[in-house]
């Protein structure tokens, strides 16, 4: 990417996580961001991919969403009993 001529963003964090990063000059910490948001957004991209032509509505998913979070708990919970 060197000698690309890329936008700026500007990005907060806690003081907890800027005393954090302080301590670890070494890393560059652009290059992290840079790498989680491109993956992100790759992620959204592919996701928006996928669903571009689905009939599902939002209440939809929020359903089906429901129901494995409920399918995961009821299985880990029947091996805690078991």
């Amino acid at each position: 990417m060197c000698g690309e001529n890329l936008p700026n963003i500007t990005l907060s964090v806690s003081e907890d996580i800027h005393s954090i990063m302080k301590q670890h000059g070494e890393i560059k910490w652009s290059e992290i961001a840079r790498r989680a948001i491109s993956e992100y957004a790759k992620k959204l991209d592919l996701l928006d991919a996928l669903t571009q032509n689905s009939e599902l509505t939002e209440e939809d998913i929020m359903e089906l969403d429901e129901n494995v979070k409920k399918g995961i708990y009821d299985h880990y919970r029947k091996k805690q009993s078991s």
